[in-house]
């Protein structure tokens, strides 16, 4: 399940270290490239609200197979397009069909026993970020020597072997519920009004993803700019930085296991306003920025690993939909990050960026801090 999650969600960060490439080649600016990265969170974000539902409603192994295998024809489609307008529409629709990890999350949450649940979250939500930060390696290697075009065959062709891996192993696991399609969508929204735990956790989830999608949307302009004047595949390596903040993070479920989640999402997020103050230096220092990487993927790994600990326990038959709100506030954020990043690194530079990531995660750490003081006030 930790394979599947990350093969899958790789479909929408593929395009991040090759922006620059595929600018040159359809003859775009970097401005509407990184719009195509933008289109594909939001379609994710689609995706999350509409589809992850479902896995309380159908069969998940069928529901899987189905999703997968959308994908594929639409990663066919961002490797024939013609033009980067044609590439965001086939990116957006990538974006909504890859939400395979969000159903196999509250899957391996249900399956876990209680007391290994958050260290079973962690491994699986572990294999999802390093899809994440290996898509980049593999796009820059693949996009050096045989064109960006390949990586998204290539794609296509991981869709495959994951929708026959998750047939073959992956158990039948009756739905939760029999609600009507669009009752469970509103049910979606009425487990937000209804619980406090799970509105707080998607503002410590949004205010540290949004600056996941500012940083990454914009490190490519400037690995591939003046300052550093990378090739792809060096672009696609340098995201390895990153694995050692998303492999530290993985005990953060072993520690909310233990009754810690509450008070390390503090930290995490801390850790995630610090890192750009290292990603600011980065622009002329590349250990700087190495080291600022590791750190924002540990926070935000951390915090996110944390968060879904706490709110999974709240409705056991309602996972998929908890975390479809979750979720899609998430991803939503990202695509928020994605689309200022670009537009604040054309007027603003690095800086600028580095700037606009701080921004959000002090915001939710200023929220943390009163948060726990009013828990610990008397009375």
């Amino acid at each position: 399940m930790a394979l599947a999650s990350g093969m899958v969600v790789a479909n929408s960060y593929y395009a991040q270290p090759v922006v620059g490439t595929i600018a040159e080649s359809l003859h775009a600016s970097t401005q509407s490239v990184g719009l195509v990265v933008t289109a594909s969170q939001i379609g994710y974000a689609v995706g999350l609200a509409l589809l992850v539902p479902l896995g309380d409603l159908l069969e998940r192994r069928r529901l899987l197979v189905t999703l997968l295998t959308g994908t594929t024809v639409c990663l066919i489609g961002m490797a024939l397009s013609p033009n980067w307008q044609m590439l965001g529409v086939a990116a957006l629709m990538v974006g909504v069909s890859s939400v395979v990890g969000q159903v196999l999350v509250p899957l391996a949450a249900t399956l876990a026993r209680a007391d290994e649940r958050g260290r079973v979250i962690g491994n699986v939500m572990t294999g999802l970020l390093l899809g994440i930060l290996l898509s980049r390696v593999v796009a820059g290697l693949v996009a050096q020597v045989a064109g960006w075009r390949a990586v998204f065959w290539l794609a296509a062709g991981l869709m495959v072997a994951t929708a026959v891996m998750l047939r073959r192993e992956l158990p039948v696991v009756p739905p939760s519920t029999q609600l009507p399609y669009r009752a469970l969508l509103r049910s979606v929204l009425r487990l937000v009004a209804d619980e406090p735990v799970l509105r707080r956790r998607m503002t410590y989830g949004a205010l540290t993803y949004v600056s996941f999608g500012v940083f990454w949307t914009s490190v490519g302009f400037l690995l591939a700019g003046p300052d550093y004047r990378w090739s792809d595949a060096s672009i696609g390596l340098f995201t390895l930085v990153g694995v050692a903040g998303a492999l530290a993070a993985k005990f953060a479920g072993a520690l909310a296991d233990r009754g810690y989640a509450r008070i390390q999402t503090g930290a995490f997020v801390a850790i995630t306003a610090l890192s750009f103050g290292l990603l600011a230096i980065g622009r002329h220092h590349v250990i700087a920025l190495g080291v600022g990487v590791a750190l924002l993927d540990l926070g935000i790994q951390g915090t996110h690993i944390s968060n879904q600990s706490l709110f999974y326990r709240l409705r056991p038959d309602a996972r998929s939909r908890l975390n479809t709100a979750y979720m899609t506030t998430y991803f939503a954020a990202g695509s928020l990050g994605s689309a200022l990043s670009a537009v604040t690194y054309v007027g603003y530079g690095w800086a600028g960026v580095c700037v606009l990531g701080a921004v959000f995660p002090t915001v939710g750490t200023l929220l943390w801090i009163i948060e726990t003081l009013r828990e610990r006030r008397p009375g």
